[in-house]
C-alpha cells in the first residue's frame, strides 16, 4: 500500500491510500469514517483495479474544522487527489462523501470517467440537518453527548428506533460519535449550505450509478430518486437486505456494484 499526497486549493495537504493496478477507482468515505473504513470493499477490488481512498480532511486524527469549510472545499480535496492519478477515474462516494463526489463532478467532469453515489444526502427538496442539527449541536455543547447522538441518529440520519438505541447503548459507538461529532455537524452544515434543489445537476452528463440499500432510511432513498430524475445518464443499483452501511456489512456486494459500474464506464 502506498500513500498519495496532494495539495488542495487552499494549500492544505490531502492524503489518500493507493492500492492495486488497473483502471482507477477513487473512493470517498462517509462522515465520521476514514479511508480505512473502505478496507473490505477495497480488498474485493484490488485484484482488478487501482483503488485510491481519500482521507477526508475534517475526519483525520487531530483535525480542526476550518472556518472556510464547505462542500466546494471537500470537492477540491477530491479533485486534488484525482489530478495525481493521470487518467479519468471512477469516483465512488458514500453518504456525505457522495455529496462531495457529486460536487467534484460539477467542478471538473473532465477528470471523471463516471460516478458511483451511495445514499448521498443531497438536499433535493428539504435540508438534511436544519433545526435538528442545531438542537443536536446545542446538546453536545451543553455536555449531553448521549442526547446529541440520539438527535443525530433519530432526526438527521433517520435510522430505525431500535438501531438508534442500540448504538447509544454501545460505549464504542458513543466514543466514536463524540470524537467526530464537531466534524460531523460541520459536514451537515456544508451540505445544507448548498440549498435545496437539483436543477444544476441536469447537464452533468457523467455516467452515474446510484446505489441504495432496500433498508436504507426512506429519506435517503427519496433523495436518490430525485437525483435519478434529473441526472441524464444514470443506472440504479439496490443492495438487497442492506441499509446505509453496506461497506461494513456487505463489502463484497458493494464491490460487485462498483465493479459493474467500472465495466460500464471503462469498457
Amino acid at each position: 500500500m502506498a500513500e498519495l499526497l496532494a495539495t488542495s486549493a487552499d494549500g492544505v495537504p490531502i492524503a489518500a491510500l493507493d492500492d492495486g493496478q488497473g483502471p482507477p477507482l477513487l473512493l470517498v468515505h462517509w462522515g465520521g469514517g476514514s479511508a480505512r473504513s473502505w478496507d473490505g470493499v477495497a480488498q474485493a477490488l484490488i485484484g482488478g483495479f487501482r483503488v485510491v481512498r481519500v482521507a477526508r480532511r475534517i475526519y483525520t486524527p487531530g483535525a480542526v474544522v476550518p472556518p472556510s469549510y464547505s462542500m466546494a472545499l471537500e470537492a477540491a480535496d477530491v479533485l486534488a487527489i484525482a489530478g495525481l492519478i493521470g487518467r479519468p477515474v471512477l469516483l465512488v462516494g458514500h453518504s456525505s462523501g457522495a455529496v462531495a463526489a457529486l460536487e467534484a463532478a460539477v467542478q471538473a467532469p473532465q477528470l471523471l470517467a463516471g460516478l458511483v453515489l451511495y445514499d448521498p444526502p443531497v438536499p433535493t427538496r428539504s435540508l438534511v440537518g436544519a433545526q435538528a442539527a442545531r438542537r443536536a449541536r446545542a446538546a453536545l455543547a451543553a455536555g449531553r453527548p448521549r442526547e446529541a447522538m440520539r438527535l443525530y441518529l433519530r432526526d438527521i440520519a433517520q435510522e430505525p428506533a431500535e438501531l438508534v438505541e442500540a448504538l447509544i447503548a454501545d460505549p464504542r459507538a458513543r466514543a466514536a460519535f463524540t470524537a467526530k461529532a464537531v466534524a460531523g455537524f460541520a459536514d451537515i452544515d456544508a451540505i445544507d449550505a448548498l440549498g435545496t434543489g437539483v436543477d444544476r445537476f441536469g447537464e452533468l452528463d457523467v455516467p452515474t450509478t446510484l446505489v441504495t440499500g432496500d433498508q436504507s432510511p426512506a429519506h435517503l432513498r427519496a433523495r436518490l430518486a430525485d437525483l435519478a430524475e434529473i441526472l441524464p445518464n444514470t443506472q440504479m443499483a439496490t443492495l438487497a437486505g442492506q441499509g446505509h452501511a453496506a461497506h461494513l456489512t456487505a463489502p463484497e456486494a458493494l464491490a460487485a456494484v462498483i465493479r459493474k459500474a467500472a465495466g460500464w464506464v471503462f469498457g
